[in-house]
């Protein structure tokens, strides 16, 4: 992704295309450049106060979810979607801001996330 479409600059997908069996999510933009994500990775990543918290230090360790699935994706305004999951999870807003810092993030994240359950001694199942 150019640096143009990082940072501040906005982003809209052109496209959010779910798997057919709801494990995956891709998102296009104009251009060419897109993100995919699992299902797992995007609710355990969810920015919702569930997940979140309501404040630093809140955050909750979510886990157990390698087979969730999305079930549904409801847009929201012109500015976000809910995504809702097979495990009944549907509080977070997904802004395209949110959708980019993960897709930019992915690596980082998911990896931090994978420490954090071995840490807990807890498991992706």
């Amino acid at each position: 992704m150019s640096s143009e479409q990082s940072g501040s600059a906005r982003l809209w997908p052109d496209e959010l295309r779910l798997g057919e069996d709801g494990h995956r999510l891709t998102v296009r933009y104009a251009g060419g450049a897109s993100h995919s994500f699992t299902a797992e990775f995007l609710r355990v990543e969810s920015p919702s106060a569930e997940v979140k918290g309501h404040g630093p230090g809140q955050e909750v360790t979510v886990a157990g979810k390698r087979d969730v699935k999305i079930t549904r994706i409801e847009p929201v305004g012109n500015y976000a979607v809910r995504l809702i999951f097979s495990d009944g999870h549907s509080t977070g807003l997904y802004s395209w801001d949110h959708i980019d810092h993960l897709g930019r993030d992915h690596d980082a994240l998911w990896s931090a996330y994978l420490d954090k359950l071995a840490s807990e001694g807890r498991s992706r199942d």
